[in-house]
């Protein structure tokens, strides 16, 4: 029977069997030394010339007898570094090829383009490995956070047949000789989803057809969407996405800490209540702060976002701020406008360190309303029926957030390209493998076939 690695520490004068990758080979002399790694963790096995052609990533399986180390020769950077296992028998399980790049040093010294290029090998680095460990616990925290209030979670459509969202950066599909698109957002199934079940969520692939390359979008993003019903005002969806975000800061603390040392970073710090802003005030700050007058823009560049956390930071101690009422033509037509002045709209983003991380806010939930704002940003209302039928049989208040797995991951570990944060990214670059060499490829046999 296999003994995870992690386990081997409780069976000191045992006879074991473990299974996994050989991580590195050490030559002394007649002795021949080890370490081999699985999922738990690793352990040093030592033998003699049982293990001569044994090569990193071969996977094999290793029985043997736990002894312990002398006091002299303890690793207290592993779990079993006071133990070591003395083949008795090994098993070459699959042999590994030459690696292209060392894979065992604390740092993957290669280009972002090489390490995305071996994907396959790049996942066994201990750093890219803590990468995915940490988005895993934001993805549960969501879910976690919003089923502690009463969120039921939802799978939206992928291919839907209207584009709500406006804007011309969508992939099209053909549907069964009927044009279809992509989804950019859950958006109108999670509010049609609140007329029935007052308050949902969803985990949910989203496609984004920027023609841009940037070290933060993607056109592949895994989205966190919540949607609620029944509120009292946008203020209480803010302060929904903000228990949401900051239950995920906390859990991420708790359970990577190991991950967040690796990268020595720490995790967002804040107030008890994330300061909170108007887009006119920010940018009033900013023009105070840097001359700089954008004091008419309809939205935050990155350079107002990242001094705008600055100020909050030194105003508040916050690595976070809210930035609310945008204005309402620069949102989708179902942003709720403010009633004081309708020019500006309930929705809000949460920036973080620089970089915005969250979207939301209150939404239409009058039929006429929403109806008007429907013709008048250009849309057909008989390509949403559906989700305009709610509102016919009555929607209740309504509002939510949104935000994407890889940004935050991204902003949390402080990586360079949210490319890193993404297991197999895409852009307009790469569907897995670059398609520069697609194309390359493409015209060498073309040139071979002809």
């Amino acid at each position: 029977m296999r003994t995870l690695i992690k386990d081997t520490v409780n069976e000191t004068g045992q006879s074991v069997t473990v299974r996994g990758w050989v991580n590195s080979v050490r030559s002394y002399g007649k002795l021949i030394f080890a370490d081999l790694r699985d999922r738990s963790g690793l352990i040093q096995i030592v033998g003699d010339e049982k293990l001569k052609g044994i090569k990193e990533e071969d996977i094999v399986e290793v029985t043997g007898k736990i002894n312990p180390r002398l006091e002299k020769y303890f690793n207290d950077k592993i779990i079993t570094g006071k133990i070591e296992l003395e083949v008795n028998n090994i098993k070459i399980l699959a042999k590994s090829q030459e690696l292209p790049f060392d894979i065992h040093q604390p740092e993957l010294n290669i280009s972002l383009p090489v390490l995305l290029d071996n994907r396959t090998l790049s996942f066994r680095h201990s750093k890219v490995k803590a990468i995915f460990k940490v988005q895993e616990v934001i993805i549960n925290s969501f879910r976690e956070a919003l089923r502690a209030k009463d969120f039921m979670e939802f799978q939206s459509p992928t291919i839907i047949p209207a584009v709500p969202e406006g804007g011309a950066e969508v992939f099209k599909v053909d549907y069964f000789g009927h044009p279809a698109f992509l989804s950019q957002s859950p958006q109108l199934y999670k509010s049609l989803l609140v007329s029935a079940f007052e308050r949902v969520f969803s985990v949910n692939k989203i496609f984004r057809a920027e023609p841009s390359v940037t070290t933060r979008h993607l056109t592949e993003v895994v989205s966190l969407d919540a949607e609620m019903g029944l509120i009292d005002s946008w203020e209480e969806v803010r302060d929904m996405a903000e228990y949401t975000v900051k239950y995920i800061l906390d859990q991420v603390e708790i359970k990577c800490q190991k991950e967040l040392d690796l990268f020595k970073v720490s995790v967002p710090h804040t107030t008890d209540t994330i300061p909170s802003i108007k887009l006119r005030e920010a940018q009033q700050i900013i023009f105070e702060r840097t001359g700089r007058d954008c004091r008419q823009e309809k939205d935050l560049s990155p350079d107002d976002e990242r001094e705008i956390c600055k100020w909050a930071e030194e105003k508040y101690n916050s690595e976070l701020v809210f930035v609310s009422h945008f204005p309402t033509k620069s949102r989708p037509f179902y942003t709720y406008p403010d009633d004081e002045n309708p020019e500006f709209n309930q929705g809000f983003d949460l920036i973080g360190r620089g970089v915005e991380w969250l979207t939301g806010g209150r939404r239409i939930n009058d039929y006429d309303t929403i109806l008007a704002h429907v013709k008048e940003w250009g849309i057909d209302p008989k390509t949403i029926d559906l989700y305009l039928q709610a509102f016919k049989y009555a929607m209740p208040p309504l509002g939510g957030f949104a935000f994407g797995a890889e940004r935050i991951t991204m902003q949390i570990l402080n990586l360079a390209n949210i490319r890193e944060a993404s297991l197999f990214p895409r852009d307009m670059e790469r569907i897995d493998k670059r398609l520069v060499k697609i194309k390359r490829n493409k015209k060498d046999n073309d040139k071979k076939n002809h």
